[in-house]
């Protein structure tokens, strides 16, 4: 297909971190990443770094066994899982001024009344403003989903089986809820949960895509990953 086809028009935005082990925000109690030279082009005609790092660190996204006890891992989860609509919230306002700010059903429903119905199998990206945090102790704390905001999209259908949510911070919980609450309620069926996203700016609040790539470990709770949006002409 030439130029003039739809897909020469489609464009990208690249919505992952770079992995810099010296710029990482990780998640408190995992292994901190490391990029170590293994081949150099002066010793051995080739250059080439083995990769150390958590499935969950930096930009990545989560399979539903992440949470759930005999949930599907990420060698079990098909394309189809991984290429979804995504809708943006920007909720950076109200998280400025609290940085354990949880986003409620009122926030969403506010959405909806501007932007129209969130599709069904969406993922349902919040932008907080804490990817400009990335890399700094200022990281933790950070906003999240209210549980009932997330509980109204899985009965609503809004995330339906092959939906999610996503978020610039470390978890689609608020920082301060240790059991985990929202990321129960969505690894409960077959969702994905993307995380620790960059660039949002470039992601408009609905009419786009995201495909998530990375690397499918054997049984693996999800992966590190090159996360695209994917825009439609315009």
């Amino acid at each position: 297909m030439g130029d003039d086809g739809v897909l020469g028009r489609l464009r990208l935005v690249s919505l992952s971190h770079v992995n810099d082990p010296g710029r990482v925000s990780v998640y408190p109690g995992d292994p901190p990443p490391r990029l170590e030279t293994v081949a150099t082009l002066e010793r051995d005609g080739f250059y080439l770094q083995t990769v150390f790092s958590g499935e969950h660190t930096g930009t990545h996204w989560g399979a539903p066994g992440h949470f759930t006890p005999g949930g599907l891992l990420a060698d079990e989860l098909t394309p189809e899982d991984l290429f979804r609509p995504v809708v943006k919230l920007d909720v950076r306002a109200a998280c400025a001024g609290d940085p354990g700010y949880a986003v409620g059903v009122a926030d969403l429903q506010r959405w909806e009344r501007r932007h129209g119905r969130i599709p069904d199998e969406s993922v349902v990206v919040l932008w907080t403003g804490w990817e400009e945090r990335f890399g700094t102790a200022g990281f933790v704390p950070h906003p999240g989903f209210a549980p009932e905001a997330a509980r109204w999209l899985v009965e609503t259908g809004r995330l339906g089986e092959r939906g999610g949510t996503g978020t610039d911070a470390f978890s689609p919980d608020v920082s301060t809820d240790t059991t985990f609450t929202v990321s129960r309620l969505v690894y409960r069926r077959r969702r994905i949960s993307l995380e620790v996203l960059a660039n949002l700016a470039g992601l408009p609040a609905t009419g786009a895509w995201v495909l998530c790539g990375g690397q499918i470990n054997k049984a693996g709770s999800g992966s590190t990953a090159l996360i695209y949006a994917v825009l439609p002409p315009g």
